[in-house]
């Protein structure tokens, strides 16, 4: 599997402690880069590290608020001092509450801006320097699938998330020419623990198992159920390979058919 060796790269993945982040930064791992991990810290994150260091690959852990542009200035420092220069970000971030468009006030706005969109570029501008010194790089975002089709009730997201892809665009264009591909995964319904509790709430609600909402909601989509954590991750190994060198500017949407529009 050479053309998806990634031995000789260093990873950062943010929001990595579970769900896709986690699953992204084990794909990496998988392909033998270096990882480093980043969430908001506590025992969870420390767990993420200690697994994934079960692949054999070195793999670090920086609490860090991806909201606090100096949080991430430490992030990129800290990883770069004992793991190397990062060749391949993958940026991943929470999501913004659940709210009507129609409701939103300023606070909501100020409260989403740089959990979905600000860290992104952010982030960007503090490993770019050193990747096009280098002539390689990788930069991925974890968005949405919402950022193609708006979900009701979702409107922060629906608005920013494409806002990200707008950004990623453009930078694109800027920096192939340098050996740096810059590419977001549009994940649809995924079974993350968010997703989980979720669901375990509606089940207690209704009297049901929670396997039995699982299925309802998979049911809605042409694949006939929810993806898999690993299947996302999978995605981002592969964009982050030499294997992907050509692909570029791209949202690549993985989401069991969910999204009905042809781009």
């Amino acid at each position: 599997m050479e053309h998806q060796d990634l031995s000789d790269r260093v990873a950062l993945v943010t929001g990595a402690s579970r769900g896709l982040g986690f699953a992204a930064a084990a794909a990496l791992a998988r392909r033998g880069a270096r990882v480093a991990l980043s969430s908001r810290g506590g025992k969870r994150l420390k767990d993420a590290e200690e697994n994934l260091a079960q692949t054999g690959t070195e793999v670090v852990s920086f609490p860090a608020d991806v909201r606090e542009p100096e949080a991430l200035e430490n992030l990129v420092s800290n990883t770069e001092e004992i793991l190397g220069p990062i060749d391949i970000l993958v940026a991943n971030g929470g999501g913004p509450k659940v709210k009507p468009a129609a409701e939103l006030d300023d606070a909501d706005w100020e409260e989403a801006l740089p959990l979905v969109f600000l860290f992104i570029p952010r982030l960007c501008r503090l490993v770019l320097p050193g990747m096009i010194r280098r002539s390689w790089g990788r930069i991925i975002a974890i968005n949405s699938v919402s950022s193609k089709q708006p979900i009701p009730d979702l409107a922060l997201s629906n608005a920013l998330r494409p806002a990200v892809l707008g950004y990623l665009k453009t930078l694109s264009q800027e920096v192939a020419a340098a050996g740096v591909t810059v590419n977001s995964v549009l994940p649809g319904y995924t079974k993350t623990a968010r997703q989980l509790e979720i669901a375990e709430g509606v089940a207690a609600r209704r009297g049901i198992e929670i396997n039995e909402v699982l299925a309802e909601r998979g049911a809605g989509f042409p694949i006939g159920r929810m993806a898999e954590p690993e299947e996302i991750g999978e995605v981002v190994g592969f964009l982050a390979s030499p294997a992907a060198s050509y692909i570029t500017g791209q949202a690549i949407t993985v989401d069991g058919g969910y999204s009905r529009g042809l781009f």
